[in-house]
């Protein structure tokens, strides 16, 4: 089995390297984990941990970045570190390793809504510590997570900082210049999400600024498996805003509701008798993902005369850019997240960069700019 890596690009800000600890009960994925992370010239693994205490005491030792956490393991697990850990180091960026089980997905997206950065399939569930998918992105979220630490870091180090207590939102680092548009003239029936890598934290803080009512449905894709999808929709329910659950071939879809596409299934949109309506499809995969974002929005365009207002948020890839083309030359509006608070700018930069979109925006902000473009007329 080869671990062997090709090296991406560096994604911080700096040329030192990502400090990273490994803590897994495991020897056998604490090595593969490892070797993975070590490939890449931009990561460096300091440290590795057997359960979580031996982990809070790594970290009073070792300067460290990001910690790839273990869910279940002796001693202390990592949903009980977790805190621990953050306490002891607020700036950290914790990757939970989760199984796939439906326990494991339960647990790594309660230690998102705990503070945990993002969250990884381990590799004994995937079959392979060798993928290329789990390597790419496992890379990706350390770089990506790393990027972030570093500019909150500075933020609190900046005197400004010091002296209000600021948020890493005090100095972003601005995305590259892109050309905007303005906004559709219709208001928008639809209002379609797509997100990947760090997607599950940002949807967090977009539903909790979206409110608890909206004047038209919500369908969303994220790239996820399908042991993660319902729980990821019960997680988003449980934020007390939009109610979500994974959307059900054939049901039509209601204002102020979320529908989220099931894992390994694409969801699309049609127009029926009682208005828009979800369709799941098996169809091949698209951008290597199922589901994808492409299907989701190219279908929404046709299905609502391009009356679509189109929110991108981080991950890692192009997906979307297809379909965001197809709404925008069809008369919708698309918003995307900025660089600095992307884990990876790849799906929000590839439509930003396209001069696709009326807004690019920290994350944040993005719900309020959603609210006002939907409020500006009835659907």
């Amino acid at each position: 089995m080869s671990l062997a890596v090709r090296a991406l690009p560096p994604a911080t800000d700096s040329p030192t390297p990502v400090r990273v600890m490994v803590c897994d009960d495991s020897l056998t994925i604490r090595g593969a984990i490892a070797r993975i992370l070590d490939s890449d010239p931009a990561i460096r693994v300091v440290a590795r941990a057997v359960n979580g205490r031996a982990a809070i005491e790594e970290l009073a030792r070792t300067p460290v970045d990001v910690v790839v956490l273990d869910i279940e393991m002796p001693v202390l697990d990592g949903l009980a570190a977790l805190p621990l850990l953050l306490k002891a180091d607020p700036q950290l960026r914790v990757i939970m390793a989760s199984t796939l089980t439906t326990r494991g997905a339960d647990i790594a997206m309660r230690a998102l809504r705990l503070g945990a950065a993002d969250y990884v399939p381990k590799p004994s569930a995937i079959g392979s510590a060798g993928d290329d998918t789990f390597a790419r992105e496992l890379i990706e979220k350390v770089k990506g997570l790393a990027r972030l630490r570093r500019r909150a870091a500075a933020a609190m180090l900046s005197p400004a900082g010091a002296r209000a207590g600021a948020t890493p939102v005090a100095t972003r680092a601005p995305s590259p210049a892109v050309r905007l548009l303005p906004p559709a003239m219709l208001p928008a029936r639809l209002l379609a999400i797509g997100s990947s890598t760090g997607g599950p934290q940002a949807l967090f803080t977009l539903v909790q600024g979206l409110g608890e009512t909206l004047s038209v449905p919500v369908v969303l894709t994220q790239h996820m498996p399908k042991t993660f999808t319902p729980i990821l929709a019960e997680h988003i329910t449980k934020l007390h805003g939009l109610p979500c659950a994974e959307a059900k071939h054939g049901e039509v879809l209601q204002p102020g509701r979320i529908y989220l596409a099931p894992g390994d299934r694409h969801l699309m949109v049609e127009r029926g008798a009682g208005g828009l309506q979800a369709k799941l499809t098996d169809d091949p995969p698209e951008n290597f993902c199922r589901p994808s974002v492409d299907p989701m929005l190219r279908t929404a365009a046709a299905a609502c005369d391009g009356r679509v207002l189109v929110a991108m948020l981080t991950g890692m890839g192009h997906d979307g850019l297809a379909g965001t083309r197809r709404i925008i030359e069809a008369g919708g509006t698309a918003i995307a997240q900025d660089e600095a608070t992307s884990v990876v700018w790849g799906m929000p930069g590839a439509v930003a960069q396209a001069g696709l979109c009326h807004a690019v925006l920290p994350l944040p902000d993005i719900a309020a700019k959603l609210r006002a473009l939907l409020g500006r007329g009835r659907p």
